[in-house]
């Protein structure tokens, strides 16, 4: 088996892996890879915008949202860190050359979404995670220090006595080959392939969460999957198109089949969704009416062009008619459960993004928190492995390195299929165990 030795690996390029990597020494050899294309990650599809607590006076309020809309199952100290630090971010992120939305004066404009007291979530039209996610990976694609493969899928994770030492790989000719590592993060997405009608690309399966399981990481609330309310309905299969939730914060309306509002249309997502789910069997329909109209033609145009653009190719003019809108898979709350730091359970291995469950976000997820939580708690992350390479490999280490390998060369690991089987029957086991204690 092919062997290739790096300081660090880092599995997905979304904006939790490039965020790490910007915050690694730049001496250091960073491999980064991802199962698809760089571009082809769910944060290039984030919407709505990222939070950001406006000032000391917002403190509270931001705090109280994020524990309510996560029906109080937050780990309120990761909550604190993710608020205090959300200023310190935004403008690492305005370095990277991230153009946020101004007002004529040049002050920041702040939007509201659903369950949010007041506006603090700032934007990029509606395409902020593509405007952030191509502007880290800009960034990393300057360092020299830095080398990104594409199509290229982590199968398993060479490990001796909990403990990471590097991870097995299958490039996209379907060659295995192990990369040896002094730490290992895992920032590679949530679970939306495992769903027939999700949000997310479909090669994110919860690989991640199947391997955990494989080397009795803990795992942390695998049954906690948040169901967007609103995306574009079609007949069609496939990924869903998602309607921003800003879209129902700047004031459009939610109607049914006779045309008239039934639910405020920024409850947080799990009420909203239930409330729309409800409509849906009264009306005996599939989807309810999304009217964008209130917002007026020229918002619309400016502050999202981007569902403008893909609601006209659909057939539907958003300045002039509803569109019908239904519930799909979208995020994932639950993960590979870490500490503030983003320490899995297992030594020298990290989890950041939607593959880890660090509290932030309780039992449901507050709009626009994802961006934000990924991003403070991937720094964090590359904090704590950069005081394990400060210190000198051991020949110890070498020697687990070299036996894992050759271990490697012997084992037979599991493929795609039967890593989404393992991970995907772990979330039905526990939905169970749910349902027989709530009995």
């Amino acid at each position: 088996m092919k062997h290739v030795k790096a300081d660090v690996v880092i599995v997905g390029t979304g904006v939790s892996g490039l965020f790490a990597a910007l915050h690694l020494p730049k001496d250091k050899k960073i491999l980064m890879i991802t199962k698809d294309e760089l571009e082809n990650s769910d944060s290039f599809l984030a919407q709505g915008g990222i939070c950001v607590e406006r000032n000391e006076e917002d403190y509270d309020s931001f705090m109280e949202d994020t524990l309510k809309a996560g029906h109080y199952e937050n780990r309120r100290e990761s909550v604190d860190i993710m608020i205090r630090s959300s200023r310190e971010v935004i403008n690492e992120l305005i370095d990277c050359g991230v153009e946020f939305h101004k007002k004529e004066n040049g002050e920041l404009a702040y939007t509201r979404e659903g369950a949010h007291s007041k506006s603090r979530i700032l934007y990029h039209q509606d395409v902020t995670g593509k405007e952030i996610t191509s502007k880290l990976l800009a960034c990393v694609q300057k360092l020299s220090n830095v080398e990104l493969l594409t199509q290229t899928t982590m199968i398993d994770i060479l490990e001796e006595k909990n403990q990471c030492y590097g991870i097995v790989a299958r490039s996209a000719d379907k060659t295995l080959f192990a990369v040896t590592a002094r730490a290992v993060v895992w920032a590679c997405g949530g679970i939306g392939g495992l769903y027939e009608h999700s949000t997310n690309f479909p090669h994110l399966t919860g690989d991640a969460l199947a391997i955990a399981l494989k080397h009795g990481i803990e795992l942390e609330h695998p049954d906690y999957v948040q169901i967007h309310p609103t995306t574009l309905y079609s007949p069609k299969p496939g990924r869903r198109f998602l309607i921003s939730e800003s879209v129902r914060g700047e004031g459009a309306k939610l109607y049914n089949a006779k045309m008239e509002r039934f639910a405020n249309e920024v409850l947080p997502r799990d009420l909203m969704t239930a409330e729309i789910r409800k409509q849906m069997e009264i009306d005996h329909k599939p989807y309810v009416w999304l009217d964008m109209r209130p917002l007026g033609e020229a918002q619309i145009k400016t502050h999202f062009p981007n569902i403008y653009q893909k609601c006209l190719e659909e057939g539907f003019d958003v300045t002039k008619e509803c569109i019908p809108v239904v519930p799909a898979q979208h995020y994932f709350m639950g993960g590979v459960k870490v500490d503030k730091y983003s320490r899995t359970t297992m030594k020298c291995l990290y989890a950041s993004g939607e593959t880890s469950c660090n509290g932030v976000h309780g039992a449901n997820r507050l709009a626009s928190n994802s961006l934000l939580e990924s991003l403070v708690f991937a720094k964090r992350a590359a904090g704590q492995i950069t005081k394990i390479l400060e210190t000198k490999e051991t020949a110890e280490e070498e020697n687990v390195q070299n036996a894992l390998l050759k271990k490697a060369d012997a084992t037979k690991f599991l493929g795609k299929e039967e890593l989404q089987k393992l991970y995907a029957e772990s979330v039905r086991k526990e939905i169970e165990r749910v349902r027989e204690e709530a009995v």
